[in-house]
């Protein structure tokens, strides 16, 4: 696609996008936060709330305190449980199904993404029976109030409580976004006690998906002073905590700041969007059933340096601002960019997570680039427009370092 016609859409999209009125969830926040819930939604006249989450978390007892605290308030809620790892049209329209027979009035998405992008697209198909799933499928489709919509992460992540986008897996396994102001829920609740149980790996990987967010939205063309202070934070944070995370499971301090920044990267990515990175992992994703956040941390490097010196200056300049090291103090953007690079690939290594993905093969990666092209081409304000050519040098790549 031309260079200059993607980039006359992203600079109308950013115009458009300044006078959108753009708002915050309130926050509940500290140990014990998610039992201040249940009072602050009979405040807002919630009676029967559904709680939107996986089986796992169901299973393991999780939600438990929540639907306690809730009964306790006069809000008895009914638990949709079947959230699959990558959302499906299914699972909303189950979900949906779900809420309108047992007459709920509110929703509370409670887990990682998966469960927050269900709950989402559940309440948009509530306020709009008039358009399925895929109808729904890119910006500003829902254009109607949902339901009253509390988000409660139980990872440090995705920062979808903080988001206007919520993305759900077709019959044909690929991944794609629904994007409306009205999805940024009411509330959010950043509980670290929620976090405590997280396995490692997914510590990892959450916490790789935010550092993704906070970098493609600082190095992108459309940036604000707010997303870039957003996105400088998230970085610190998870720069100076994410392995005590990784390795102290229970740190209380490195829990609370990594909830801290997956919201802070959240705010930065949902304002300023993201890159390749994300349109690489989505396809990687959607054709394999990798982990949204370990493809993130493993094709970062990889699309970083594909940007070339398109992004040097950008990526110096988040080398200044965030602290990091690994390039003497007066080095050129140059050296500043591949220490960012560095530092990633390093964060990758000791949080246990490889190089590239032996799960691509060979026949599938130019439908993998053509499918990542479309996707980040004309809406994504990467610091570069990588041809499909380009795309496929960075799935190669990718294949080449998992042997």
């Amino acid at each position: 696609m031309n260079v200059l016609i993607c980039r006359l859409v992203q600079g109308i999209s950013r115009v458009a996008e300044a006078f959108l009125p753009w708002r915050e969830p309130e926050l509940l926040t500290g140990e014990g936060s998610v039992l201040l819930l249940a009072q602050r939604m009979k405040a807002d006249g919630v009676r029967r709330p559904l709680i939107v989450t996986g089986p796992t978390l169901h299973r393991l007892g999780v939600v438990n305190s929540l639907c306690e605290a809730l009964d306790k308030a006069g809000l008895p809620a009914v638990v949709f449980d079947r959230v699959a790892n990558d959302p499906t049209i299914a699972n909303v329209e189950d979900a949906r199904s779900c809420y309108l027979q047992n007459a709920c009035d509110a929703i509370i998405a409670f887990g990682g993404g998966s469960p927050m992008d269900c709950a989402k697209v559940c309440g948009a198909r509530i306020t709009r029976p008039d358009k399925t799933v895929p109808q729904l499928k890119g910006m500003l489709k829902v254009r109607r109030a949902l339901p009253p919509l509390y988000a409660v992460p139980t990872t440090a992540g995705t920062g979808s409580e903080a988001t206007i986008a919520a993305v759900i897996t077709d019959d044909e396994h690929h991944k794609f976004a629904v994007g409306d102001l009205r999805l940024i829920p009411l509330v959010a609740v950043l509980d670290p006690t929620l976090t405590y149980g997280m396995p490692a790996h997914v510590t990892a990987a959450s916490g790789m998906d935010a550092l993704s967010h906070a970098v493609e939205a600082y190095i992108g063309h459309s940036n604000t002073a707010a997303t870039r202070k957003n996105a400088v934070e998230a970085v610190r944070l998870i720069v100076g905590n994410l392995e005590t995370a990784y390795r102290d499971g229970t740190n209380r301090e490195a829990r609370q700041a990594m909830q801290q920044a997956a919201y802070l990267a959240g705010l930065a990515f949902t304002r300023a969007n993201v890159g390749y990175v994300h349109a690489v992992a989505h396809a990687l994703g959607g054709r394999y059933g990798l982990a949204h956040g370990a493809a993130c941390a493993v094709v970062m490097p990889e699309v970083l340096r594909a940007y070339g010196k398109k992004a040097h200056r950008a990526l110096a300049a988040l080398y200044d601002a965030a602290g990091l090291t690994g390039a003497q103090t007066d080095a050129a953007d140059a050296q500043k960019a591949a220490a960012v690079i560095a530092a990633v690939e390093a964060l990758n290594l000791h949080l246990g997570l490889p190089k590239g993905f032996a799960e691509i093969q060979e026949e599938d990666i130019p439908i993998l680039a053509a499918q990542a092209a479309r996707e980040g081409n004309l809406f994504y304000p990467a610091p570069k427009v990588l041809a499909v050519g380009e795309i496929r040098q960075v799935l190669e790549h990718l294949k080449t370092e998992a042997a």
